[in-house]
């Protein structure tokens, strides 16, 4: 018997368009030129990033002279950061719940001799901007807030935070790897100067993702070398994910609206429903104003890395905490930032749904997974704890790990 396979983990990937597909065939074949090339075989690759460079930029509401392609979106952040910092001496500020390729560049720069500020966020997983504006200093050189965190799906006010920053001519950056692709991004409105996105986060491929650099902005490249990308970022250009990137930025513009309301109705479901199938559940992020199609979970009594092989087991694939750190077994920076003590954290679950997620889907996910919890439950002394009418955390507060605030590993 064939089984039920569901995907609930596109924060980490997703599936490839088929227009991305059709438009990277060319490129993996016969037009193999270099774009760099005056001869004819430089002719339609360099048509095709040109092409795709104005689909991206309008994605995003941007011009197409301020996207450059980067590889990843881990490098267009550690351009940003990095670029924003070089030649300069002072104060950095980023937020506690960065992806690990921000907090990493920034702790980096702090070893070179920058002060580092990882600026606290509500329980809810938001920047207040009053606490941006206490956190600034007369030496503060960038300030770098995610536009949305793909673990707890909290959507900050970028536009309000930038706005604090300019009122000081910091420059801003930020990480819009899990807002592009579930909300409308309008960069011109946002007022960043620098922002970040990657081409799988709209289903184009892996390898390919972009930099957006307001014009006017001072920042060195990261990789030189070479004149491309307005000699912004060396190296031949990967032509044939740039191509699918640019397909699929152009699908995704003219389906988000009713793929994001999809994914919205879909997650709704499980907010629901999920709680009427199973007891001790702490939902993690905003309640409202939150990513369209995402849900991030406490299961009390129950070991993340538990769940999710229990789930693959039955054919659903999902994340607990940030998808880069979860093999290296450490808790939750995010949700430690959040205030929840280490014993929940460890519990976490993250559902994130895509344009391909289905009723029958959701449908597997509440059949399945309460059994496993309650199965996986049987074997914690937690619960039994519980079950035996004391308080399961009682000394399980003094045992539990500390608290790791450390480098956390990017995988």
């Amino acid at each position: 018997m064939k089984m039920t396979r569901v995907y609930l983990d596109h924060a980490a990937a997703t599936p490839l368009l088929p227009e991305a597909r059709e438009a990277m065939v060319p490129f993996l074949d016969g037009e193999f030129g270099n774009p760099a090339s005056i001869h004819a075989r430089g002719e339609k690759p360099r048509a095709a990033v040109k092409d795709a460079r104005e689909k991206v930029a309008g994605l995003v509401g941007a011009r197409p002279e301020g996207i450059i392609f980067t590889a990843s979106a881990s490098e267009s952040n550690n351009h940003a950061l990095k670029g924003l910092a070089a030649g300069r001496a002072g104060h950095i500020i980023v937020s506690a719940i960065e992806h690990v390729s921000v907090l990493e560049p920034a702790r980096t720069l702090a070893k070179a001799g920058f002060e580092l500020t990882e600026l606290p966020v509500d329980g809810e997983g938001r920047v207040r901007p009053e606490s941006l504006t206490a956190a600034i200093r007369p030496d503060t050189v960038l300030v770098s807030v995610m536009h949305a965190n793909n673990e707890v799906g909290a959507v900050q006010d970028i536009a309000e935070l930038a706005r604090v920053a300019h009122e000081r001519e910091v420059p801003f950056h930020s990480d819009g790897t899990a807002a592009v692709g579930r909300l409308p991004v309008d960069l011109g409105a946002l007022g960043v100067d620098v922002y970040s996105f990657a081409a799988q986060s709209v289903y184009g491929p892996k390898g390919a993702a972009a930099l957006y650099i307001r014009p006017g902005t001072r920042i060195r490249p990261l990789v030189e070398g070479g004149f491309q990308e307005r000699n912004r970022r060396a190296g031949t250009e990967n032509v044939a994910a740039i191509a699918g990137f640019g397909a699929a930025a152009e699908v995704t513009a003219r389906r988000l609206a009713d793929w994001s309301g999809e994914m919205s109705r879909l997650a709704d479901r499980i907010f629901t429903e999920l709680p009427s199938r199973l007891d001790r559940l702490v939902f993690t992020g905003p309640g409202t104003g939150r990513l369209p199609g995402h849900v991030s979970v406490c299961v009390e009594f129950v070991e993340g890395e538990a769940m999710l092989l229990s789930l693959d087991d039955e054919g659903i694939a999902a994340a607990s905490g940030s998808s880069c750190t979860a093999r290296t077994l450490k808790v939750s920076h995010v949700l430690l930032a959040m205030g929840l003590p280490h014993t929940l954290a460890q519990t976490s679950l993250v559902l994130t749904l895509g344009r391909d997620t289905t009723d029958a889907g959701v449908d597997h996910l509440l059949e399945k997974l309460p059994p496993i919890v309650i199965r996986l439950r049987r074997m914690s002394p937690l619960y039994a704890k519980l079950e035996r009418g004391e308080d399961p955390y009682a000394a399980a507060a003094g045992a539990a790990c500390e608290d790791d605030h450390s480098t956390v590993e990017e995988g």
